[in-house]
């Protein structure tokens, strides 16, 4: 069974969240955490704080997306609130 990975990583040592797509998701943390993507290889490393699984590649690309909007972010930070407890999110790449 094959899924599609839409998750948020927050690096330990900035104030920066990641929001990114995989097929998968074990192997792709692990990149980031090694520092081998380069777009988050200075904020390194990371913990994994939120996952969503789909079926289909096409609505994980779109949640992905919908998360790196503002309106995403404020969404985000809805459905983490007691986790995040006040830190911003302030950018994210992917």
């Amino acid at each position: 069974m094959k899924f599609y990975y839409v998750y948020v990583l927050q690096s330990k040592s900035h104030d920066f969240i990641y929001v990114g797509y995989t097929i998968d998701l074990p192997k792709r943390f692990q990149l980031h955490n090694k520092g081998q993507v380069k777009s988050t290889k200075k904020f390194s490393p990371f913990e994994l704080i939120f996952y969503e699984a789909y079926r289909n590649k096409k609505d994980a690309k779109r949640r992905e997306k919908y998360f790196k909007t503002t309106r995403g972010k404020t969404t985000l930070k809805t459905m983490l609130k007691e986790y995040l407890a006040g830190r911003e999110i302030y950018s994210e790449q992917g």
